[in-house]
């Protein structure tokens, strides 16, 4: 279940700088009907955003890419291979935040069993990718022998996280735990000593509501969720519960939550006319730039704005990620820092 020994390792938050981020290259056309190429834009244009120097000239990003078979391989050296560094591994979806480890130190790791989101999306080889990760990362591996899912989770670095009801008490994912069996688990595995559970995450989330896209820390003791868009934006009554809930909240060191509101982004819809879970809130925080998806709503430029100024020194932009929403997520989904 993991050595208790390592209660004291906690990871640190996704401000603290990196020595790498991990994401992965589309490499399954079956699974990105229709939005494969875009995908692969996509997730070329974070990578470059990422390893770009900061407003301040901090270093940007060590980008490691993992790409599954010889064609996704080619495919990656050629779009982003002079920026970042490709690694061939296997794995069934480019999901990183779910599927990889979570790291407690540049060398230190836990890594989660994973079940494709409670057999919903069960891909060969994505059960296998914490540990693959965690070899080429060369960290050592602590394995608990539960489903745990990195985007499930927000947390600030000091012993407090968010998460959501309707993610881990859901019984496809350990049907064995209730809320204080998951108090126990995070604080042995993860070292969170306060745990903020939400009710709900957006509408139509293939995760069963992960919190990565409906509140994240920016700082300790400071949370960011969305404000509805209009009175047509589908997902209105759970983002004010997510604000509701969050208010007058403390953390683990007993500072009330300054919580910070930015746009959402609304109605987006599929091909199909199926709402799909848009987040402006699933940005991944580098150690120079803030990559902000977007899906060409006019909350954008707004949401943009109003993280620029939770983070002085950093750049915040905006980057198409409607492409890969169609997966289910966007750029925190797709990657996993592991700290310097």
């Amino acid at each position: 279940m993991g050595d208790m020994n390592q209660i004291s390792l906690h990871p640190p938050a996704e401000w603290a700088p990196h020595a790498a981020i991990w994401t992965a290259w589309p490499a399954d056309a079956d699974i990105w009907p229709g939005s494969f190429e875009g995908a692969r834009e996509e997730v070329a244009a974070m990578i470059r955003h990422l390893t770009a120097q900061g407003p301040d000239g901090r270093a940007g990003d060590l980008v490691k890419l993992l790409a599954y078979g010889p064609e996704a391989v080619l495919s990656a050296q050629g779009a982003v291979g002079d920026i970042c560094e490709v690694v061939a591994a296997n794995y069934g979806d480019i999901w990183l935040r779910d599927i990889g480890p979570i790291f407690y130190s540049n060398d230190r790791c836990a890594v989660f069993e994973f079940n494709g989101w409670g057999d919903k999306f069960v891909y060969e080889h994505d059960d296998t990718v914490g540990e693959q990760v965690a070899a080429l990362a060369h960290a050592e591996p602590t394995c608990w022998h539960r489903v745990l899912e990195g985007g499930a989770l927000d947390w600030d670095g000091e012993g407090t996280a968010l998460t959501t009801r309707e993610c881990l008490l859901n019984p496809n994912r350990n049907p064995q735990l209730d809320e204080a069996g998951y108090e126990k688990l995070l604080a042995d595995a993860l070292g969170i000593r306060k745990l903020i559970w939400i009710d709900q995450g957006l509408l139509n989330d293939h995760t069963d509501g992960h919190v990565d896209n409906i509140a994240r820390f920016v700082a300790p003791g400071v949370v960011v969720c969305q404000s509805p868009s209009g009175p047509d934006d589908p997902h209105a009554e759970r983002i004010e519960a997510v604000a509701r809930q969050l208010e007058g909240q403390r953390d683990a060191r007993g500072r009330i939550l300054q919580v910070i509101r930015i746009p959402s982004p609304g109605k987006v819809t599929d091909e199909h006319g199926e709402i799909v879970p848009a987040s402006h809130v699933n940005f991944i925080i580098g150690n120079a730039t803030v990559v902000v998806p977007t899906y060409g709503t006019p909350s954008a430029d707004a949401a943009v704005a109003a993280l620029a100024k939770l983070f002085p020194g950093r750049k915040v932009v905006g980057s198409p990620a409607k492409h890969i929403l169609t997966g289910g997520g966007a750029f925190h989904c797709i990657t996993q820092q592991q700290p310097a």
